[in-house]
């Protein structure tokens, strides 16, 4: 089974650089023509199922690199996007100490009271994965969100601590990962799409 990983386009909350967790924002103008390129940088790849996080700004862009109707969008909650608690809406550049720490380092420091943990993001993410690993799929698409997939890249990769934190998943961009007999392996990556101006 080879497993594609996105994030999801580009929104008017990511542009602003606020921290975009629950908030069920759409995709903007951008972030639709994001999708749009990376869908046309897969040719005529059909994927066996589209798998996204209940928000619309991950159902969308699913729809569109899937190439299928957003009601054949298989949505399930353990995709959603991190729960940044009181951070939610909160610019990155005001955060203060404890967050910003936790953003930057969490091998290292603790989330904040109200923030989601490592280890809720990586039992989730795991308890998806293993599941998805029990379908005979051949190429599946899951379209997500930056905090989340690093834990499904951290469980695709066999990570100790089970998150993948950096580099930072940009907007559409794709990680491709092979799962066999439960072995994983990278196979390659597609990077955020390049709008021109």
């Amino acid at each position: 089974m080879k497993i594609w990983l996105t994030r999801h386009g580009q929104t008017n909350l990511n542009k602003m650089r606020l921290m975009q967790g629950l908030t069920d924002e759409p995709l903007n103008e951008t972030g639709i023509a994001q999708a749009k390129m990376a869908r046309n940088n897969l040719g005529d790849l059909a994927f066996d199922a589209v798998y996204s996080s209940p928000l619309s700004r991950a159902i969308t862009t699913a729809s569109i690199i899937g190439n299928i109707p957003g009601d054949e969008v298989i949505i399930d909650e353990r995709l959603i996007e991190t729960n940044f608690g009181r951070y939610e809406c909160a610019d990155y550049n005001h955060l203060g100490v404890a967050m910003s720490l936790y953003w930057a380092l969490p091998e290292i420091f603790p989330a904040p009271d109200s923030v989601e943990t490592i280890a809720s993001m990586t039992a989730r993410s795991s308890s998806f994965l293993k599941e998805l690993e029990t379908k005979n799929y051949e190429n599946v698409l899951i379209s997500c969100h930056g905090g989340i997939l690093r834990a499904l890249c951290g469980y695709l990769c066999d990570k100790r601590l089970g998150i993948v934190w950096r580099p930072k998943p940009h907007n559409c961009e794709i990680r491709v990962f092979e799962s066999i007999d439960g072995r994983h392996r990278f196979l390659k990556q597609y990077p955020s799409p390049v709008l021109k101006s």
